[in-house]
Formats: C-alpha cells, structure tokens, sequence
C-alpha cells in the first residue's frame, strides 16, 4: 500500500478526480488524481494516477470517479480520506470567503475540514432536493429507471439488510449525490468494501457496453445512491458541507433539462 501522508495534525489526502489539466486547490491536504490514465496513456497531466498500485483504472469509462475513489481505498493509507472533482468541491465554512469572486477562494481549507471532523467521522454534500420529483422518478425521468430497480433486486438478494434503506430513499425528494465524502480511514474503507461489490455485480447483470458512451457511465451514478443507503443503514453519523464550483454553473441549461426530461420524455445526452 502506498502511504500519502501529510505533516497535518490531522493526516488528510482528498483526492481531486480530474481527466484533463485543470486548476487545483493549493492547501496541501488535496491530491490531484489523474483518472482513466490506463485508457489514455499518452495523457500525461503531472498528477498521480489512478493505474498505479491495485487499481481499475481501465473501468473508467464505465466508472467514471469511482476509479479514482478505489485506487484511494487501496492506495492510501492517511487516516482521514475524501473525494472531490476538479469541478465540483467543498465549499469553506467562511462566508466571506465564500461570497469571493475568485472562485477557487470559495474551496474548502484545510481548517474548515478538520473543524467538523472535530465533530463527525463522516463529511458529505449538503442534500440536493429534486423539490417535485422523488429519487426513482427523477432518475427515470433523465437516466434509466431500470438500473435503480436492478440495484433493489441485488440488495434484496445479497445483503437484504440494506433494502428498506435503499427504497425510502427512491421515495425521498433528498440525497447526499456527487460520490464526494471525506471519512476516517475506517469508515472509507468499509464503505468502499461494501459498494464496489455491488457495482461491479450490477455491471454483470446491465452491461454498460449496451448502452452509448454517455450512458454506459451509470455505474459510477448508481453509486451516487448509494452513500446514503450506507448511512441510514448503519445509523452513521455525519455533517454536511455546503457545495461549490471553480466554473458558473448554467442553471437555465440545467433546467430546462431537467423539464425536458420530466414533460418531454427526453434524456439526459450529457452532463451540465
């Protein structure tokens, strides 16, 4: 296993998923992580990579951040460890800061993070409220509802335990999403030991190849379900931290998706 370890009082690594150069934070705590590098070797951004030590670097494609989420389960050994991506991040504590308009001043520090680990062994995203839709219906509105409806039959088959939670959160309008969650060491691990089985057997039973290339990328939103699945379960505890992102965000284009989905029966063909 290959240490990443920091001088912090508290040893911190929050990898930073990226697939092209980007800006990255400063604070020494981030790990800028080059993901899908085994499917583009020629690529070369100067970060570390997600096809070194145990990986599945070449599910990328399928995966998308869960690439890099694994190699840092398997890779790491800091005592606290998170995700986040080059676009979307956690946001400081510091309103003033938060209010900047540089954006990256907006990015969460190393003082904000270990303030509510003070508090919590678990950190995640402030809950996204879908408002008129459910989990399930806002999901097959935009994706393929069948993914979710698949991911209950294996709970129910593998680890039924897990089930209820799963289905009162498809009737939920809330959800911790984004696959971004900073957590001790323990509880990153056994985190990522129960998901990935899940998704690696989901994939068996919907092949992501039958899908286009926008589409075949549902195992790595699947998983975004099923954080909370996890907690709830378990009746783990944590705190929330607001959300933020180095670009504006188009919220005209991502609503008038979101409307064309839900009334017009028209897909999602690509991120916002």
């Amino acid at each position: 296993m290959q240490a990443i370890r920091s001088d912090s009082p508290k040893n911190i690594c929050i990898a930073v998923a990226t697939h092209k150069a980007y800006r990255m934070p400063e604070d020494s705590m981030y790990l800028p992580l080059q993901v899908g590098k085994a499917m583009h070797p020629d690529v070369d951004l100067g970060f570390a990579c997600d096809n070194t030590g145990d990986n599945i670097s070449d599910r990328n494609a399928y995966y998308s951040e869960l690439t890099g989420l694994y190699w840092l389960w398997k890779n790491c050994d800091a005592d606290y460890k998170g995700l986040v991506h080059y676009r979307r991040h956690f946001a400081t504590l510091d309103k003033a800061a938060r209010a900047s308009k540089n954006r990256f001043d907006r990015i969460a520090t190393r003082e904000d993070v270990e303030k509510l680990l003070d508090r919590a062994d678990i950190i995640v995203p402030r809950r996204r409220n879908y408002y008129i839709e459910t989990v399930y219906s806002h999901y097959d509105h935009t994706f393929d509802g069948r993914q979710f409806d698949e991911t209950l039959k294996l709970l129910r088959e593998q680890c039924p335990e897990y089930a209820p939670a799963f289905e009162r959160l498809m009737r939920s309008k809330k959800a911790h999403i984004f696959n971004m969650f900073i957590m001790t060491r323990e509880r990153f691990d056994e985190y990522c030991a129960w998901m990935f089985p899940i998704v690696e057997e989901l994939t068996r039973r919907i092949p992501p190849e039958s899908y286009d290339a926008f589409g075949a990328r549902y195992p790595g939103r699947v998983s975004e379900r099923l954080l909370d699945v996890w907690l709830d379960t378990n009746g783990y505890g944590y705190v929330e931290m607001p959300v933020t992102s180095p670009e504006p965000v188009d919220w005209w284009k991502k609503g008038t998706g979101f409307l064309m989905a839900k009334f017009g029966g028209r897909k999602y063909e690509k991120s916002f």
